[in-house]
């Protein structure tokens, strides 16, 4: 069992959050591996609580990524052979570190989508990357199309049958009668939100700086 759907997500500007996840991501990507240790505990406890049975459905469909990393890193990263009674047959041990590190962004990302999409539907995503999008509609960006588009990718990705990637090769792309309607509420960002994301932006700057 978890919250109900929306939980603490609904009181808070669908934009603002996207951006959250967006730094989160971006963030993930630069732990340490201690720190990225905590990191996924703490996405784990979240998926289980906000969004289980998402968060299980989508680690299914990463389930085979999950496994060609193992492979590709820890059989063929060059270091100490891990069982030195078989060097020839041993992953080494640098290649399993890493592959272990990767193995553990990947999840923690994953497990944020589910979070996200759990906690804000259709409609509220697309508003939400319309909104962060809306400044630069002022330089010519189609920012309704492009938001709906990404939104169409990110929902067929989600609910792609297993065997999809055959349907990619004989289909045309639409589905049906080629036609979908998408329907998205409109927020826009007050000053409040703004302010917190150049916050954001200000700090992930002067983080970035001090850990290179």
């Amino acid at each position: 069992m978890g919250p109900p759907q929306g939980g603490p997500f609904i009181f808070m500007h669908s934009g603002f959050l996207i951006a959250l996840w967006m730094a989160c991501v971006v963030v993930l990507q630069f732990l340490s591996p201690p720190a990225l240790a905590v990191a996924l505990a703490l996405c784990a406890v979240a998926g289980w609580w906000l969004a289980p049975s998402r968060s299980l459905k989508l680690l299914r469909r990463v389930r085979f990524l999950i496994l060609a990393i193992l492979v590709l890193f820890a059989g063929f990263t060059p270091g100490e052979a891990l069982l030195s009674g078989f060097p020839g047959l041993s992953p080494s041990r640098e290649g399993v570190v890493l592959a272990a590190e990767h193995v553990g962004r990947l999840i923690a990302v994953v497990l944020c989508v589910a979070v996200l999409m759990e906690g804000l539907p259709v409609s509220r995503l697309v508003g939400g990357l319309h909104a962060l999008l809306s400044p630069f509609g002022r330089v010519g960006l189609p920012t309704e199309r492009l938001a709906v588009r990404l939104m169409l990718v990110l929902r067929y990705v989600e609910s792609a049958p297993p065997a999809s990637w055959r349907e990619w090769l004989t289909s045309d792309g639409s589905g049906g009668n080629g036609t979908e309607k998408i329907v998205f509420a409109r927020e826009l960002l007050a000053w409040r939100e703004w302010t917190l994301l150049l916050a954001m932006f200000v700090v992930a700057v002067l983080w970035f700086g001090v850990a290179r």
